[in-house]
């Protein structure tokens, strides 16, 4: 059977966007990390009046620090400002654009592998957006998980978001002490696919997509944010205040 000249074209130009959408070293899932201000300001000393949980970043499981020439500019997403302030602000220096310069340099340019994300615009409104449209903070509060002087357990944390989003979050906590009995819920991380469809985040991927490097890479930023994923079995303290 003679294909048709058209059909080639068409087929060509199919081939072609795969690997455009799809190119080398490309990350596999984005991170959307929430953070609770309370449990963040008691690790880090910091006073930040807030009581709803704020972005602390979009991440792309794989590459870190992927183009150091290319430098934050605030002047990019000076329209997008009122939103990051309220919604991503800095707990530590609430005047201040570092910790964006930071979460660009570290990870934006890495999700700006995708051509949906290729810029600082794309990469922080769709940060916003994603935030905005999982709505945590009123998901959990519609399910009666809100701070409280009472314990909770991971189960039930856990299963209020995955019933509702149908995924399996990643649940983080600070542990006040080696020996606690207690965990203190600090971070809840919803993952997606390049496409921006929710995805379990304990998905893993086959060992000739994700390198050695990554791996290690993937490690350190779950050691550098100062907590650990939750232990199932140990209760779960939803702190109404600064308490470590």
């Amino acid at each position: 059977m003679r294909l048709s000249c058209p059909f080639l074209l068409f087929l060509a130009a199919s081939l072609s966007s795969a690997f455009v959408i799809s190119p080398p070293h490309m990350w596999n899932k984005l991170i959307l990390t929430h953070h609770w201000p309370l449990t963040f300001c008691s690790m880090e000393h910091c006073h930040a009046n807030i009581s709803y949980w704020t972005l602390h970043g979009l991440w792309p499981d794989k590459g870190v620090d992927c183009n150091s020439s290319w430098h934050f500019n605030s002047s990019q997403i000076e329209d997008l400002r009122p939103d990051m302030d309220k919604s991503w602000p800095n707990l530590l220096k609430p005047a201040s654009v570092e910790f964006w310069k930071y979460e660009w340099h570290k990870h934006g340019t890495c999700a700006a592998k995708a051509a949906s994300l290729n810029s600082q615009h794309k990469y922080f409104s769709k940060a916003l957006e994603l935030y905005h449209k999982m709505d945590l903070d009123r998901i959990l509060k519609t399910f009666n998980i809100t701070p409280s002087e009472k314990y909770y357990t991971f189960s039930q944390i856990e299963g209020v978001i995955e019933n509702f989003y149908g995924v399996k979050p990643k649940i983080q906590c600070a542990h006040p002490t080696k020996n606690a009995d207690v965990q203190i819920l600090g971070q809840i991380e919803i993952c997606f696919n390049p496409d921006f469809t929710l995805l379990d985040c304990e998905k893993e991927f086959t060992l000739e997509t994700i390198t050695k490097r990554d791996r290690d890479i993937s490690i350190s930023v779950d050691k550098a944010s100062g907590f650990k994923v939750c232990d199932h079995d140990m209760p779960v303290y939803y702190p109404m205040s600064v308490v470590l």
